[in-house]
């Protein structure tokens, strides 16, 4: 397989990366905006996306890499990379679910080079979506191959709705882990500037929208904003792979816990590794708000957490694998763990 040729401009600010982006003529919308390219630059490898035109971004007045304390939260810019996020004194106590999340993707060279913008907006690692040979819908495509094939490392949430085709899981770790910690993006496009929360950012795929989140293609990903925890929170990210390290999650576990007069208050709940996006176990949250924890109360939301879960034909383990990953990180964010 030949990489296909394409056009190279270096931004030197984010307006300038925003008007190439916006550009009217020739392919402009096979136009992609290139940081640390570890996702892009493997998908134009094997032929699966073919861009008439990269536009480098990382040296773009406007974007940058910084981790910094600002208005009672963490404001990380979508150019610092996974192991910026694993080691930054910021992140640890109720912001270690990210530290943990970024240090356990990847290898120590990716980590070093991608970034956690082009990590939350990094495409599903599904082998037929990756193979430039198969026509599946994720690609404009009629149906979805792996619904009765090789579907082991695919998604056990929505598969049987008749509008979402796709069964292809997200790969980010620290998607779930932003999601526990209620994280916020920040994007500009040439209408300016818009600010919502990563629940809103990721989406399954549609019809007429055949990607994971509602980026729009002419803007880019600025910022992530954690707000302030709530007092006494921990959190934490758990993740069970097919090797040992350096492999994408078949289940992940994000969860923050803070605990009031010895109850948990305000819990969060984040899979990964399961359906399209990141998934919110709210049922499960509803079972631990307000309860005093120990091992029977995690037991049962786990249950609740995988209740609507319906696994495809070759991937029913990812149901006691997540629930033994739940029960095991709501014990260590609760301080419970071994």
């Amino acid at each position: 397989m030949t990489m296909q040729p394409f056009a190279y401009e270096r931004a030197a600010s984010v307006e300038d990366a925003i008007a190439g982006l916006a550009r009217v003529g020739g392919d402009a919308t096979h136009t992609r905006p290139l940081a640390g390219g570890t996702d892009l630059l493997t998908l134009m490898k094997a032929d699966v996306f073919a861009p008439a035109r990269l536009i480098d971004v990382k040296r773009a007045a406007g974007l940058d890499s910084g981790i910094a304390a600002t208005d009672g939260g963490v404001t990380v810019g979508a150019l610092a990379t996974l192991a910026d996020l694993e080691r930054h004194p910021l992140l640890v106590g109720p912001y270690l679910a990210l530290a943990e999340a970024a240090g356990s993707a990847a290898s120590p060279q990716l980590r070093n080079v991608a970034t956690v913008g082009g990590n939350l907006l990094q495409r599903p690692r599904c082998w037929y979506f990756r193979n430039p040979r198969t026509p599946c819908w994720l690609k404009g495509g009629d149906g979805c191959p792996a619904r009765d094939g090789e579907n082991q490392h695919h998604a056990i949430f929505d598969t049987r709705r008749d509008d979402r085709p796709c069964v292809a899981v997200h790969p980010s770790d620290p998607a779930a882990a932003l999601l526990a910690l209620d994280a916020e993006v920040t994007l500009r496009g040439p209408g300016g500037e818009r600010t919502l929360p990563l629940a809103a950012f990721f989406a399954s795929p549609t019809d007429e929208r055949r990607l994971e989140t509602t980026l729009l293609p002419d803007e880019l990903l600025l910022s992530i904003r954690l707000p302030a925890p709530p007092p006494g929170a921990r959190s934490v990210y758990r993740k069970a792979m097919d090797r040992k390290v350096w492999a994408f999650a078949l289940v992940g576990v994000a969860a923050r816990v803070n605990l009031d007069g010895g109850r948990i208050a305000d819990a969060r709940l984040i899979l990964s590794g399961v359906a399209n996006v990141p998934r919110r176990a709210t049922a499960a949250e509803a079972v631990l708000d307000g309860a005093a924890p120990d091992d029977e109360l995690f037991a049962r939301a786990a249950d609740a957490a995988l209740a609507d879960a319906a696994p495809l034909s070759r991937n029913a383990y990812k149901v006691p694998l997540a629930k033994a990953l739940i029960r095991g990180a709501l014990a260590d964010a609760a301080g419970m763990g071994t």
